[in-house]
């Protein structure tokens, strides 16, 4: 970035594409790392943590970073891919900085920070944060409220402070566009501190999914600490086998304290998955597949599919079954695949194009025999029915795979083509600054 060129604020940085010299993508930028300085001298951008293909954190320091613009970064191609671990003397900008509440030197007053800005510094390398754009008000939810305004770094006080009632949203806002997996490994490696507070900050929906995705340790960790009446409904906005998967890691007196506060009608799905062994259909199941009548028709059952909130898996098929529709159902008399919809007029029963051929799976049938059943009929799912023939769920393959996985898979990296040890093309670098 050429001395004189605008500043870039941080907040444009977040998720956006670095690229090598070549124009091939090493990762996206996840984070900026800055190192505060004694006094109001503004702090120094140390470099940024960039996430690659194999979702590893490597630090790209700012010395190999060659542009900025266009909404890209442009780096040497020399890229140290050891895994980022943070200093106690440096600060995460988009994780610490944003959201903190700090106080304007001339007048005392309270401000929340949005954002800050970065440049670089005249005929130098070295760049530094060099204005803050705050909110007047006190934070919350409503963006909106408060004058806001640009004021350079020396012009405010308090980042140094720890905090205690930090806020999300301007964090949030640099993740909004993220699917629940990435932002989950974001959320994974903020400080617990700040993970709590932007657990806190999203919906129940959103949190649900990203709960869904995260490690057991970091499961536990954000439901312990959100409020009983809250956890009971991000539980009942869980899938119910991812619920009942979270719930049995907690004591006894938690899990049912919690049961007892949520629906009903959803805790006793999760109740009913919870009274299977860990590592059999009925425990992997989703209590939730999409269930018809045989009368329904072809149309009806493109329209169920079309639902955005179903994954791949469940979307993939449906199950034809005498009522009552949920599970457990009445008598399930087999399935419709996706594919076999379409080729069918929109008027047709599905009752009259059903496949029940295929056996379906008992709640007592082990992993092995589950993963076995999907891999010989190239299924991505499966039913699972009671002794009485009652459909009581599905098997999807994504829950097969979470369990067949180690433990740590989610904090373990995608494999890189094979490459020269600790770099991406372009030769290697040594963290320093």
């Amino acid at each position: 970035m050429a001395s004189g060129a605008p500043r870039v604020f941080v907040s444009h940085l977040a998720g956006i594409a670095v690229f090598d010299p070549n124009g091939d993508q090493v990762g996206r930028v996840r984070d900026l790392v800055a190192m505060l300085r004694v006094g109001s001298r503004p702090p120094r951008l140390l470099g940024m943590v960039v996430e690659v293909v194999s979702r590893r954190r490597i630090f790209l320091p700012m010395t190999r970073v060659t542009g900025v613009e266009s909404g890209q970064v442009i780096t040497t191609g020399v890229v140290n891919m050891r895994r980022f671990e943070q200093r106690p003397t440096e600060r995460l900008v988009l994780g610490e900085l944003l959201d903190r509440r700090v106080r304007l030197v001339e007048t005392g007053e309270e401000v929340t920070v949005l954002d800050v800005s970065i440049v670089q510094l005249p005929a130098r390398r070295d760049w530094e944060i060099d204005k803050v754009f705050v909110r007047k008000g006190k934070g919350g939810a409503l963006r909106r409220r408060g004058e806001t305004l640009t004021v350079e770094w020396s012009g405010v006080t308090g980042f140094s402070l720890e905090e205690h009632g930090q806020g999300a949203e301007s964090l949030l806002a640099t993740f909004e566009q993220l699917r629940p997996a990435d932002l989950a490994n974001a959320l994974h490696h903020l400080t617990p501190k700040r993970r709590a507070e932007v657990a806190a900050a999203l919906d129940d929906d959103r949190l649900a999914d990203v709960l869904e995705e995260l490690p057991d340790d970091d499961q536990v960790e954000i439901l312990g600490k959100l409020k009983e009446e809250r956890a009971a409904d991000v539980l009942e906005a869980m899938d119910p086998d991812d619920a009942a998967d979270l719930l049995s890691e907690l004591p006894e007196e938690d899990k049912e304290r919690l049961l007892m506060l949520m629906r009903p009608d959803d805790a006793a799905d999760v109740r009913r998955l919870l009274a299977y062994e860990e590592r059999t259909a009925g425990g992997l199941m989703t209590t939730e597949p999409i269930v018809l009548r045989p009368d329904a028709t072809i149309a009806d059952a493109l329209a169920r599919v079309r639902q955005q909130d179903l994954s791949p898996a469940l979307a993939a098929q449906v199950y034809v079954c005498r009522p009552p529709d949920e599970t457990p159902t009445g008598k399930y008399l087999g399935t419709v695949h996706f594919q076999r919809m379409l080729r069918e007029p929109p008027g047709t029963l599905v009752g009259s194009v059903v496949e029940s051929d295929l056996p379906p799976l008992s709640p007592g049938t082990p992993l092995p025999a589950v993963t076995s059943y999907l891999a010989a009929y190239n299924m991505v799912s499966a039913p699972v029915v009671d002794e009485s023939g009652s459909l009581l769920g599905a098997v999807t393959v994504d829950d097969v795979l979470d369990h067949l996985l180690p433990d740590d898979w989610r904090e373990t990296e995608f494999h890189d083509p094979p490459q020269t040890p600790g770099t991406v093309p372009g030769g290697e670098a040594v963290r320093g600054y």
